[in-house]
């Protein structure tokens, strides 16, 4: 028997003092503690229970991540092997959440050195440090916000002289003083942080918590030039003619978000009116202005303004250059300013969005009361904190504290951050200033299953000259043979005017012309041009569409243009899949089993031809038509891929026009043709074929050449005669 305290024979050695501890201090410090909180975000992403709390915990691991990497390689107290070991550790860490931005990948943008550092990250970072026993580390620094709005210095600022006229019109300009300004309340709240409580009360919602304003019963459907709207848009601008000034409007895509925004600023009375939009909706917003409102001109900034009417009463300007204007639209006195897309402001470091609340603030200045509203089917992205610059330009809250109208709420509650009733009072404070958001499923009875919205956008400069002049090419070699022809006839009456029976003979003459010039623009190769120069507008707007409601389908009909919405669904970090004509039968089935199955899959770009037949793509209810078919048919059987039996959504086209050219005149006649195509199914006719529209669309172009044509010379001849009176 062996003696005590002795070793017995293949028993271990007892290890050194110094390994013994080495295993403890692995549990030691921050590392153990980032492990523990990244494994919950890894869960939840897995789970698809990407809450704002799980996007805080990432964003913090990850900028500690950042922060041990740094200070170990710095640590020159340790040895190398001991440094390489604490490196390796990380990785780990930082393998995980590599895992899981390619699982969602909206975690992405928390990684950006521009990304917002919230009051809730700061607060667990402490936390997570003061476990690890770290406590005087330092803070995260946020961006530095200013305390007022100002405005932003910038040298390219215009003035268009058109604008200048309006001011001289008008130059005593003075704010509105009629109305009492609302003050905040020396109350019991004064003393407390509240705007930290007002975001968490959304985030601590329960089920059963009001997910809007409570919105009036409408009087009447009916809008102006005979138009009719659904219930739901029509309770939003009840309450505006109700008195209601603030909205964040947070309805799906396809519910009708613009409408509602016109009609409620003619039930306020807001004009003029601001409309801030990404500029690939601009062109749409004049379009259904002169639909909705159609006794208030409408008038669009395209670059420096040079071609604006200063006198409408509708003003929209786009993001990209609000830098310019901003100073006279601050001046021009407003009424109302609606913010379309408005989760473009939610950087408040950006110029777009300090340009914003600059506005909002100047109008605010002038009028007490003016209709402020934030249109946005994504009011959240990565964080709750992404309501901040939304409230602040509704002028709910300022910098540090709710404004009057809200604290005036709050304290009806009789309730402080203390009572564990106020969270729930407090959101429903925020929701009552005017949060309205309504689901397609919600509102199905007052939607049709499936419908078509055109979204008519402006194209590149460069680009759309090209295809203009192109157009204008095309219609000359068509009057000049039209003209060849009606010199040579040598039978048959003679017609007054224009002869459309001509007309029609030469436009079957060119669309069956094989022996053009390779130079010669045709129909066809307008129409593709016309497609490339979509395609990023196009791509641009089913991002959008993806980021607020979910999947997509990206519909075009050639390659160049599926190249290049890939690659800016890739650049924006949006997973994809791609279904083309050139792909075998079971890669292609693993692209559609790719969207349809895999929740990270945003977008399905499909070949119109190739995947506009015989595939089920039923999970979207949002589809993008960057190209117009030739034919109703072939567009209706894209559109089928997602309303078909499964289908639990209305189901919205979106069909790109590119204003202003020929695509216009060729969406009109599909959708003439598509009478004729319904009526086709009981026999009696015969379904329209691909070359009916071709047809049609060289008619249209060279009837208007020769009208214009005709016009001048009668100008001419209207001019001579009277030179020739005495």
């Amino acid at each position: 028997m062996a003696r005590q305290g002795q070793r017995q024979p293949g028993a271990r050695r007892p290890a050194p003092r110094q390994q013994q501890r080495a295993r403890p201090r692995d549990n030691e410090g921050i590392i153990p503690v980032l492990a523990r909180t990244v494994r919950d975000v890894e869960a939840a992403v897995q789970r698809g229970r990407v809450v704002p709390s799980v996007r805080t915990k990432f964003q913090v691991v990850a900028l500690l991540v950042r922060e041990e990497r740094d200070r170990i390689r710095a640590d020159k107290t340790i040895s190398e092997a001991q440094q390489a070991k604490e490196l390796k550790r990380l990785d780990g860490i930082a393998v995980i959440l590599a895992k899981s931005t390619a699982r969602d990948t909206s975690l992405l943008a928390l990684l950006a050195d521009d990304a917002v550092v919230s009051d809730a990250a700061r607060s667990l970072r402490r936390d997570m440090l003061r476990e690890a026993g770290i406590e005087s580390a330092p803070e995260i620094v946020a961006p530095a916000q200013p305390q007022t709005v100002v405005p932003v210095a910038n040298e390219r600022r215009v003035v268009p002289q058109s604008v200048v006229s309006r001011q001289l019109a008008n130059p005593f300009l003075a704010p509105d003083f009629s109305a009492p300004r609302p003050k905040t309340p020396a109350g019991f709240l004064n003393g407390w942080e509240l705007l930290g409580p007002l975001f968490n009360s959304f985030e601590r919602a329960s089920g059963g918590a009001s997910t809007g304003l409570a919105l009036p019963a409408p009087s009447s459907l009916n809008a102006p030039g005979g138009h009719e709207l659904m219930k739901h848009q029509a309770q939003l601008v009840a309450a505006a003619a109700a008195g209601h000034r603030t909205f964040l409007l947070a309805d799906e895509p396809g519910l009708g978000k613009t409408a509602q925004a016109l009609l409620a600023a003619q039930a306020a009375n807001a004009f003029p009116l601001l409309v801030v939009v990404p500029n690939v909706v601009k062109t749409n917003w004049a379009r259904e202005a002169s639909i909705w409102t159609p006794n208030r001109p409408a008038t669009v900034i395209h670059g420096d303004g040079d071609t604006i009417d200063g006198f409408a009463d509708i003003v929209i300007v786009n993001y990209e250059v609000l830098d310019r204007h901003v100073g006279w639209l601050g001046d021009l006195g407003f009424h109302g300013m609606v913010v379309d897309e408005a989760h473009f402001i939610k950087n408040k470091t950006s110029q777009r969005s300090q340009h914003v609340l600059e506005l909002s603030e100047r109008i605010r200045f002038r009028n007490p009361r003016p209709l402020l509203m934030a249109l946005t089917g994504t009011p959240l992205i990565n964080d709750i904190e992404d309501f901040r610059a939304i409230w602040q330009f509704l002028g709910w809250i300022d910098e540090k504290k709710p404004r009057a109208e809200l604290m005036h709420a709050l304290e009806e509650t009789g309730l402080t951050p203390a009572d564990p009733g106020f969270y729930s009072a407090a959101r429903q404070c925020v929701v009552d200033m005017g949060i309205v958001r309504r689901r397609k499923v919600d509102v199905a009875a007052d939607i049709p299953a499936r419908r078509i919205a055109d979204l008519p956008v402006e194209l590149d400069e460069k680009a759309s000259r090209s295809i203009r002049k192109a157009e204008r090419d095309l219609a000359r070699r068509m009057v000049s043979r039209y003209e060849s022809a009606l010199a040579t006839r040598s039978v048959g009456p003679t017609v007054d005017g224009i002869d459309h029976d001509l007309v029609r003979q030469v436009a079957t003459w060119e669309r069956k012309n094989t022996s053009a010039k390779k130079s010669d623009e045709n129909v066809f190769s307008m129409m593709r041009r016309i497609g490339q120069a979509k395609a990023g507008p196009a791509a641009d707007y089913a991002a959008q569409l993806a980021r607020s409601a979910g999947k997509v389908v990206f519909f075009a009909k050639h390659v160049d243009v599926m190249d290049v919405a890939e690659e800016t669904f890739a650049e924006r970090g949006i997973r994809y899949s791609s279904i083309r004509g050139d792909q075998t039968n079971s890669v292609r089935q693993k692209q559609i089993d790719a969207f349809v199955n895999d929740p990270d899959v945003a977008i399905a770009v499909c070949s119109l031809t190739a995947a506009g037949v015989g595939i089920n793509l039923q999970v979207a209810s949002n589809i993008v038509l960057a190209e117009l078919s030739w034919t109703d048919a072939e567009q209706t059987q894209a559109i089928d891929r997602s309303h078909r039996i499964g289908q639990t959504e209305p189901v919205t086209a979106w069909r790109i026009i590119a204003a202003q050219t020929i695509d216009t005149k060729i969406a009109e006649l599909i959708d003439s043709k598509a009478g004729l195509a319904a009526r086709a199914l009981d026999g009696a006719d015969e379904v329209e074929s691909s070359a009916d529209v071709q047809l049609e669309a060289l008619v249209a172009l060279l009837t208007e050449a020769l009208s214009e044509a005709s016009a001048g010379a009668s100008f001419d001849a209207l001019s001579g005669s009277l030179s020739e009176q005495p």
